[in-house]
């Protein structure tokens, strides 16, 4: 595993945005772990998101590509942090976009924020954790709405790896039905791994009763 994803995964657990316990999630699943980007709070916190995001964004699909899009509203900040690094890291100007939830009418009028988008843009789309594809759903058609563009996929910061509407994992579905890339700076799987009987800062963050619970959590909602 890439060193950058294993500080990504101690980032998490200091940050207080990777949990273990006993959560329900949105869908109304129990889960044993919990992801909430919204404890990413600092500028220093959010200057070290972008900087991971950047690493997987150059990983997955280089620097070749025009605009990168986060859309309302979490991915807003994710989409400012994220160029800012790609600048910073790579030396690459790469455009922010975002949309707002209701069209303004006046001054800065229209449905986006930050740069426009214009045919034959290259556009990568950057969210949190994608678990349904609805985010994905709404997106897409904000984006291809304003022109002719070349989507190259979408990056989250982690793969939860469980079935989304069907037997297959969010991501895989998007990719199946939109036909574009996915990728994550980390899956669970190598969250797992990584923490699975390690202590880090004077406590072992997954021990063998929630390995066990993460595995039992998995045969009932992972990818078969």
């Amino acid at each position: 595993m890439e060193a950058y994803k294993k500080e990504f995964i101690e980032f998490m657990v200091d940050c207080e945005v990777l949990r273990f316990g006993d959560f329900v999630t949105k869908s109304g699943r129990q889960t044993p772990f919990f992801i909430n980007t919204g404890f990413y709070r600092t500028g220093t916190q959010l200057c070290r998101l972008g900087e991971y995001y950047a690493r997987a964004i150059e990983a997955a699909f280089g620097l070749d590509f025009d605009v990168l899009f986060g859309p309302a509203y979490k991915g807003i900040p994710l989409s400012v942090a994220a160029t800012m690094a790609l600048s910073e890291e790579y030396g690459k100007e790469i455009r922010y976009c975002s949309n707002r939830k209701e069209v303004k009418d006046h001054g800065d009028a229209g449905i986006l924020l930050g740069s426009p988008i214009c045919d034959g843009d290259r556009v990568v789309i950057i969210e949190d954790v994608t678990t349904a594809g609805t985010s994905i759903r709404e997106t897409l058609p904000i984006i291809q709405s304003q022109g002719n563009v070349d989507i190259r996929g979408l990056v989250v910061s982690v793969d939860r790896m469980e079935r989304g509407t069907g037997e297959k994992s969010a991501l895989q579905e998007i990719e199946q039905t939109y036909g574009m890339k996915t990728t994550a700076i980390v899956t669970m799987a190598e969250v797992v791994e990584y923490l699975y009987n390690r202590e880090y800062k004077g406590k072992v963050v997954i021990n063998d009763a929630m390995k066990a619970a993460i595995d039992a959590y998995y045969e009932k909602y992972g990818v078969k």
